[in-house]
């Protein structure tokens, strides 16, 4: 079975926990994806957290927020379901499953962000089509 750091896409956009929650939002939409992992800095790139869409939505839309008055910080989720580089990946795709998150972020042994797993990664890189739907199913269980 393929490692982690043969399906991940590699070296995401990602925000810092001081960013305004417009900025992550600028970046979701122009990488067009659903969330952001979020590190202490640029620098090391030393995974903290990870900002969703969902997060913004409810976060801002739902309890009235005011967007540039709100940080990443805020709204983020700490200690995010994540995976190494070097873990096989039945064992990102089982968290993904277990936790019912569809991208994941991947870090090195230095707990820096190396990569994330999203839904497509698995199913444009992982050439197993029966597992790409049991991952899906999992994941979108009410």
């Amino acid at each position: 079975m393929a490692k982690c750091r043969e399906i991940m896409t590699p070296d995401p956009i990602c925000s810092l926990p001081t960013d305004p929650v417009t900025k992550a939002a600028q970046y979701m939409k122009s990488e067009n994806v659903g969330s952001i992992p979020v590190v202490d800095n640029q620098q090391n790139k030393r995974l903290v957290g990870i900002i969703t869409d969902r997060d913004l939505a409810l976060g801002i839309l739902a309890d009235g927020r005011e967007p540039g008055k709100t940080t990443v910080k805020d709204l983020m989720t700490t200690d995010p379901v994540g995976c190494k580089e070097d873990d096989n990946i039945e064992k990102a795709l089982h968290a993904m499953q277990t936790h019912q998150v569809r991208r994941i972020p991947v870090v090195d042994q230095n707990q820096r962000l190396v990569g994330i797993i999203a839904q497509g990664d698995i199913a444009t890189r992982l050439q197993n089509p029966e597992k790409t739907a049991e991952v899906v199913e999992e994941v979108s269980r009410p």
